[in-house]
């Protein structure tokens, strides 16, 4: 073979590896291909009749001859006198009381474990780490159990209370503030005349901000999606939140008859429901950016 012989695809190789921007553009388009597949998937399946969704003449990843994403909101505002969109109401308030309150909960206990000194402080906190080895599903019998004895079921604080409180949270804010709120800078609001109070307000917060917020969407975002604890504490339809009521229509069209085919109604309701998330990232981002990005510019 001659010295000057080379692969055929050597030039593409180097051509890679002089532009390493190439592949990872490639990887994050299909990675976003990926993940963007099921929700085109259900946004052309909520614009489609009940027999569209299994009949239509152009598949199912694009929209059939007969538009009636507007139709399935009126049979959803309709159906079982509307009791999707009390749903979506259950929804919002056990996502912003229980995502509020969790966040406040382990925001002053993840400051506290970081910055404060007390008597068995570090039995405490391993038994936090100890409650991240327990699946929350594990939880979700004894949970029941104990607001059955306090008559606690089928109510909004059988699902509110459980989900305020999350070690895992708690770990994560006691992790940056440890990292990232200095003591030195806390020492010289105490010595300014600042009480504790006024120190965590206006020292500790605007530096956790990214954190809080971190704490926040998860703590939101996992109570909207809560479904098996409210399944097992909850029996009364008028408070579901839309995962568990969704739920219940897809067991009533699998086991209907021809009249209890709603499946139209399950993929526009589940569209639906997947929309306040969407927003509530898109606003809650530049937050979330903003404060990871604020201590990287030099002075």
């Amino acid at each position: 073979m001659s010295s000057q012989a080379r692969p055929a695809n050597a030039g593409g190789i180097n051509h890679i590896k002089g532009n390493p921007r190439v592949f990872t553009y490639v990887v994050l388009i299909l990675c976003c291909v990926y993940f963007l597949m099921p929700v085109w998937w259900l946004l052309m399946a909520s614009t489609k009749t009940n027999s569209g969704l299994f009949n239509g003449a152009h598949g199912s990843m694009w929209f059939d001859s007969t538009i009636a994403f507007f139709s399935n909101l009126k049979q959803l505002g309709t159906y079982q006198d509307g009791i999707y969109w009390r749903w979506i109401v259950n929804s919002f308030l056990y996502a912003l009381v229980g995502g509020l309150g969790a966040t406040i909960i382990s925001v002053m206990a993840g400051y506290g474990f970081a910055k404060f000194a007390f008597h068995g402080k570090k039995t405490y906190f391993n038994i936090v780490l100890g409650a991240l080895m327990i699946p929350a599903t594990a939880l979700v019998i004894p949970t029941f159990l104990l607001m059955s004895k306090i008559n606690m079921t089928d109510t909004y604080w059988a699902v509110l209370l459980p989900v305020l409180l999350n070690p895992f949270r708690v770990y994560l804010m006691r992790i940056y503030c440890s990292e990232s709120l200095p003591d030195e800078m806390i020492e010289a609001a105490r010595v300014d005349g600042a009480g504790e109070f006024r120190t965590f307000v206006q020292v500790s917060l605007p530096i956790m901000t990214p954190a809080i917020t971190t704490v926040l969407l998860l703590s939101v975002v996992g109570a909207w999606n809560n479904f098996f604890l409210p399944s097992v504490v909850l029996t009364n339809p008028n408070l579901f939140p839309v995962t568990v009521g969704l739920s219940q229509w897809q067991v009533r069209s699998s086991a209907g008859s021809a009249s209890e085919q709603i499946w139209n109604l399950l993929t526009s309701g589940a569209f639906v429901s997947v929309i306040p998330m969407v927003i509530a990232f898109i606003f809650l981002q530049r937050y979330w950016v903003g404060g990871l990005t604020a201590g990287s510019v030099k002075s």
